[in-house]
Parts: C-alpha cells; sequence; structure tokens
C-alpha cells in the first residue's frame, strides 16, 4: 500500500556543519552573512538545533534514526541526506547526481546497510552516473514527490535536469509535472521543496513562484485532480522556508506537519488553521541551519518508506 507519509525518518547528525561556497552560487537561500562566522560557530548552534529538533519528534513518538557524519571527507550539507538518497514502499533505495562535488561525498553505503538491518531493500538504483554528464537530480529537494498518485513534481534548475527527471520517471513508473519556477529577482529556485509541500490531503505551494500561466494552471490542477486541497504561500514566505515543510506520522498513526519557526511564524491565522485541521503542527528553531545551509526542516529528513522486516 503506497503511503503520503511515514513514521521512519533518517536524520544525519552533523559534525562539521557551515557555509558550503560549493553550493552557494545556485542556493539563493543561503544567507552569505553566515558565511563569516567561524565553522565552530556554526556547528556548535547547528549541532544543538539538530539535537533538539530529533528530541522533540522522537517525544511525539517518530522513529527518527539518526546517524552521525564523520568528519573526513568534510561535508558541510550532509544535514541535508533526502538530497542524495530516497526510499520506496517497495524496497527500491535510489542514490541522486549532485551539482556540488563536495556534496557528492555524503553517498554512504554504510547507512543504507544500517537501514538493511530492519528493512527490506530488494532494488537498488545509482542514477550518480549522470553526473559526468554535467546532469543532476537532488533526490526529494528537486523533485516533490505525490508517492500516493506517483506524480513528482519538479521545477527545472542548474540542480534538476530533464534527462534524469524522465529516467527516474521511466524507473519508477512515475508521472513528471515539471514546470520553471523563479524567486522574486527572477533567479531560478534551485529545489523545487522550498515552493511546496505534498501532504497526504493538501499541497502547500508557491504558486506565485511559476511566472508561465500555462504551468502555473497545470500545476495546480494536477494536484486538485489528486484530490489535494491547495494552500498558496506568497513569495515572501517562500522566503521564509514556508514551502520548505514535510507531513509525517508518529508510530501511533498522529499525523504531524514539520516545518521551522521562520516558517510557522511567517503563515497567516488563515493558513495555520487550515494546516491544523490536518495534522499538528510541530516547529523548530533552525536559524543557524537554514541561514548557513540555505535548507530548512523538509532537507533534514529523508523518509524511509522501505517494508518493515
Amino acid at each position: 500500500m503506497r503511503s503520503q507519509t511515514t513514521s521512519n525518518i533518517l536524520m544525519i547528525r552533523p559534525v562539521r556543519f557551515g557555509f558550503n561556497e560549493q553550493t552557494a552560487e545556485s542556493n539563493a537561500f543561503q544567507d552569505k552573512a553566515f558565511g563569516q562566522q567561524t565553522q565552530e560557530t556554526a556547528q556548535t548552534q547547528a549541532l544543538q538545533e539538530f539535537d533538539e529538533m530529533v528530541a522533540r519528534l522522537r517525544k511525539h513518538g517518530v522513529n527518527v534514526i539518526v546517524v552521525d557524519d564523520t568528519p573526513e571527507p568534510h561535508t558541510p550539507d550532509s544535514i541535508f541526506p533526502n538530497n542524495w538518497v530516497s526510499f520506496h514502499y517497495n524496497g527500491t533505495v535510489i542514490e541522486y547526481p549532485m551539482q556540488a562535488p563536495n556534496r557528492r561525498l555524503e553517498r554512504r553505503q554504510d547507512i543504507i546497510s544500517l537501514l538493511e538491518k530492519d528493512f527490506y531493500i530488494n532494488r537498488r538504483i545509482d542514477l550518480s552516473n549522470f553526473e559526468e554528464k554535467g546532469e543532476f537530480l537532488e533526490g526529494t529537494g528537486s523533485m516533490v514527490l505525490d508517492r500516493k498518485f506517483k506524480i513528482a513534481y519538479a521545477c527545472i534548475s542548474p540542480r534538476t535536469h530533464e534527462s534524469v527527471l524522465n529516467e527516474f520517471g521511466i524507473q519508477m513508473n512515475y508521472e513528471i509535472v515539471k514546470f520553471t519556477a523563479v524567486d522574486g529577482a527572477g533567479k531560478q529556485i534551485y529545489h523545487t521543496n522550498v515552493l511546496m509541500c505534498i501532504g497526504d490531503m493538501f499541497a502547500v505551494i508557491c504558486l506565485e513562484a511559476i511566472p508561465d500561466l500555462d504551468e502555473r494552471l497545470n500545476v495546480r490542477n494536477s494536484l486538485e485532480s489528486s484530490g489535494k486541497q491547495v494552500i498558496e504561500i506568497t513569495l515572501d514566505q517562500m522566503n521564509q522556508f514556508a514551502g520548505n515543510m514535510l507531513e509525517i506520522r508518529s508510530e501511533k498513526g498522529d499525523r504531524y506537519l514539520v516545518m521551522s519557526d521562520a516558517a510557522y511564524y511567517s503563515l497567516t491565522q488563515a493558513q495555520t488553521k487550515i494546516l491544523g485541521d490536518y495534522c499538528t503542527i510541530l516547529h523548530f528553531d533552525l536559524s543557524m541551519i537554514e541561514g548557513n545551509g540555505g535548507g530548512s526542516a523538509r532537507c533534514m529528513m529523508a523518509e524511509v518508506h522501505l517494508p518493515m522486516k
């Protein structure tokens, strides 16, 4: 049975977190002011934010599988594992091609072997060879998956290429809904999961970021035809990571919508009421992780949809 949500979440505990110069050119969400801090300052605060988030998720009955990053090789963005790997209900594990050379070092076979102790893995797909052609698809950052209806939404960007998207669609039998999305300065948005989130019964999306009206309508129609209530956010809210949310479940089946404080406080009362009708909202202070890494709560969680042994 395909489910949109899971109670099993993989998170990578940072060891040398910091501003990644190799990703800053294509990620407008990274704040260069944070790059002036010492690596020690960034790591200390990011670790505190990470540990607090894990503790609270576990308190709410979520099975958080934490794996420590390694000091070497230096992988400043390892806290965002959903970009290099995804796990699927039919036992498939997919590894993805990453744009930044230092992000390619995040792919770790020992993590997949660790999960194999408790989950069934019967198929491995490795798309990383696309890196040789300079073509990328950064996992569930580049794509926002409707797992129930097998639709992958993706905005084309320097980190999301059509060729790899199409290969994903063929391998996983997913329909691809692709579009172009830009920020207020007209720059392509680097990852789809900063502008949209798909829950079980709802979708949060910044339609304003999709300039082509036909594409905008196509995305909305696709979401609505799969039974989702569309909740629109503005560009300003997107810039506060309000699109970077993830619906998860506790092991008892309670539904939670996870986001950062910045995202939560950017929402209107009306928006939080609608979302609160579907899930309990959990929000966390992730200011150091957001400022340095240009990613937020959703990016930190790789959902493990694999069948349990």
